[in-house]
């Protein structure tokens, strides 16, 4: 569903700038400066209007959440809702994931939030799903030792490709549901879940542990 534009974007952007990052490449390994009593830092990806992003942050005072967003509309929303609850540990940034190796030094994050993420449904765009071996290694490239990916979706089929894809890529996976709330609302939910869990859906979640990894070399690159 394509986001409503917000009126008065800019300004509203604007006021919102003390939890806004603009240049986050110049943080990339001096993240923890924001907020230097964190334990650790965290990243979620695609945080929307931000319901989970201002619930996880007030849940764990004791770490630094970065939250994702390629969506302006949606992103001044979660900020405002940060800014509104007096947050002081969580900040936003403008950015794709494919840019997480250059905003991120290596082992700076513990932990990355997937939730929601587009499914790509079709067999020509699973390289797009963030789920993906090309985006996990990515992770890789970010996540500390033992670091973790949380990941939660309505779509069944992408979550079976996932979980597929997670294993291949260095993660082990554990805490497998397909029916997250089947005995009753667990964790911070997002505006999406919450809405989901009112119809009565079903919510797939998992957490992928990362441990050591040596990508294959393929036949191709196979030198003589």
């Amino acid at each position: 569903m394509r986001m409503r534009k917000k009126k008065n974007l800019h300004p509203r952007m604007e006021a919102c700038g003390d939890c806004w990052i603009r240049r986050p490449e110049e943080l990339r390994g001096h993240w923890r400066e924001l907020y230097p009593q964190a334990k650790n830092l965290e990243v979620e990806l695609g945080c929307g209007k931000g319901r989970f992003t201002a619930g996880t942050a007030k849940a764990q005072p004791d770490t630094l959440l970065i939250a994702v967003e390629k969506v302006p509309d949606a992103m001044v929303v979660a900020m405002e809702r940060a800014m509104d609850e007096g947050l002081q540990n969580v900040f936003f940034i403008d950015a794709d994931a494919a840019r997480l190796p250059e905003l991120f030094a290596p082992g700076e994050v513990a932990r990355i939030y997937i939730n929601f993420c587009d499914p790509w449904p079709k067999s020509n765009q699973k390289k797009r799903r963030l789920t993906h071996g090309n985006f996990l290694k990515k992770y890789r490239q970010v996540l500390k030792p033992g670091g973790q990916i949380h990941s939660k979706t309505d779509n069944d089929k992408l979550f079976e490709f996932s979980v597929e894809e997670l294993p291949q890529f260095g993660f082990t996976l554990s805490e497998v549901t397909r029916d997250l709330h089947a005995n009753g609302p667990v964790g911070v939910m997002t505006d999406y879940e919450a809405k989901f869990y009112a119809e009565g859906k079903n919510i797939n979640r998992c957490v992928a542990t990362m441990v050591d990894w040596t990508e294959p070399v393929e036949k191709n690159e196979i030198t003589e």
